[in-house]
């Protein structure tokens, strides 16, 4: 398992180095991985127990680079949530064909805070667990604030709540082989009485209760492994409704195991244009991506979003070079340096029809298929695209134990809900197609964005046929 933290819905952060006056905490970054909440509770309408509530939330969170004019300090993520109301309890398998998904984006500060860019109610947890600036040791207590959104009758409008909880430091361990550190955390909900949320449920009048949660931090990467929070809810309605809550919410994380990108070389090679060893070069991992911390240099990998900002903002800088303050001679080496990924770019993109762009970006290696065979607004694939597939195909065998994220991209004509439908379609088309060639189906999450992310200008008829693409990432 790769070294990276439990961002977005635990948001904890990576711990530092210990000394005898204790640890220091704070958050440092993390890859792409795989958020679960799961939820059993018993329900009571009224005072009558009703039953169990069992729901899964599984989410699927990417890295992605500073945008323009954002904090090149923080750390931005784009997140795809998928909720199973009849999950299994302790089953982990990913159902397939999963599609359908919530899209989220945030960003989360140095200091562990959480910013939603995007929100549609996920992440629920924001900003749990936090850390104090100061160091802590064993029987060390502080507090800080967060956040979590509550929706207890499935309505689809999700009430915000704020949370001030109280950590404790409560011993060291060991759990499933790895030395951690034991925290523990509880807090009251009192809604309703000096807070509303006045964009979330009106009918919810108010809610209290109790949560007491345990958490385990990885001693060497700072990882939180797991949280196990102990609910006892009640919440009223306006129309004198009550309905309570009691047992367990569980989070953790998991990641894409780590793999060899040379084993992919000789496959990528059949479809993208570029030599072997400037494939090579384009696919080759950040060095601080490879040990964990997401820093700057590992956002400026991915050359396409690169190229986007300089196009959308001409001679407007990202941010990264004043985050890292290079001398002069550094600065001319990065301008030549990113020259080189943009060209190296440029080429897979300019290769014909029936190539793949090739880029390394910080969800990890992804192959984007452009000029697809599609009918007209249509995700029925035509016999063109066989070959291609094929060949995609012997690239993700390569990596059998991966996670392939796909993406449909449409042009933008001014029709946001179809167009969006439309790229939700395309990407289960083309998922279909490769688990037809031997690749698992629950191996792929399927997502559309739509028209909202051009690589190009939909202005020109060559720039919609850019814009209409389906990217696969292998998730890292």
């Amino acid at each position: 398992m790769k070294n990276h933290i439990l961002a977005a819905l635990l948001f904890s952060g990576c711990v530092c180095l210990a000394f005898s006056q204790g640890v220091q905490l704070k958050y440092n970054g993390s890859g792409s991985y795989v958020y679960i909440e799961r939820t059993d509770l018993r329900r009571y309408d009224n005072g009558t127990y009703v039953g169990l509530v069992s729901r899964e939330v599984r989410s699927f969170i990417a890295p992605v680079p500073v945008p323009a004019g954002g904090n090149p300090s923080d750390r931005y993520y784009d997140g795809s949530f998928f909720v199973d109301e009849a999950t299994k309890r302790n089953s982990l398998g990913v159902k397939a064909a999963l599609n359908g998904s919530v899209p989220s984006r945030f960003r989360i500060s140095a200091e562990g805070q959480l910013v939603m860019i995007e929100d549609n109610g996920y992440p629920t947890f924001r900003s749990f667990p936090s850390y104090t600036a100061h160091r802590i040791s064993i029987g060390d207590r502080w507090q800080a604030k967060a956040e979590r959104t509550v929706d207890p009758l499935n309505k689809g409008i999700f009430t915000k709540m704020p949370m001030l909880v109280e950590y404790t430091y409560l011993r060291d361990e060991t759990y499933n082989g790895e030395d951690v550190y034991v925290f523990s955390a509880q807090w009251a909900t009192r809604y309703g009485i000096s807070y509303r949320d006045f964009g979330g449920d009106k009918d919810l009048q108010s809610a209290q209760g109790s949560h007491k949660a345990t958490m385990y931090v990885s001693k060497r990467t700072g990882n939180a492994l797991v949280v196990r929070d102990m609910v006892d809810e009640t919440f009223l309605y306006n129309d004198g409704s009550r309905f309570a809550f009691k047992g367990t919410i569980s989070l953790f994380t998991e990641y894409p195991p780590a793999y060899d990108r040379s084993k992919i070389l000789p496959a990528l090679q059949r479809i993208a244009s570029v030599s072997a060893e400037e494939l090579k070069e384009i696919i080759e991992k950040p060095a601080d991506k490879a040990s964990g911390s997401g820093g700057n240099s590992a956002r400026k990998e991915s050359a396409s979003s690169a190229e986007k900002d300089s196009q959308k903002n001409p001679g407007k800088s990202s941010g990264h070079e004043k985050a890292e303050e290079p001398s002069s001679a550094g600065k001319n080496q990065q301008k030549k340096n990113s020259s080189s990924r943009l060209e190296k770019a440029k080429e897979t993109v300019s290769s014909s029809g029936s190539k793949v762009t090739v880029e390394n970006t910080e969800a990890g290696i992804r192959l984007t298929m452009q000029n697809l065979n599609f009918k007209p607004d249509s995700a029925e694939l035509l016999p063109g695209e066989n070959k291609r597939l094929d060949q995609i195909a012997d690239v993700l065998k390569e990596v059998p134990d991966q996670l392939f994220l796909v993406e449909g991209h449409t042009a933008d004509v001014g029709y946001k809900a179809g167009e969006m439908k439309l790229s939700i379609e395309r990407a289960n088309a083309i998922a279909d197609a490769l688990a037809a060639r031997g690749i698992p189906r629950d191996k792929f999450i399927c997502k559309g964005s739509g028209g909202t992310k051009p690589v190009a200008d939909n202005a020109t008829p060559e720039g919609k046929a850019k814009n209409r693409r389906v990217e696969i990432t292998i998730l890292e």
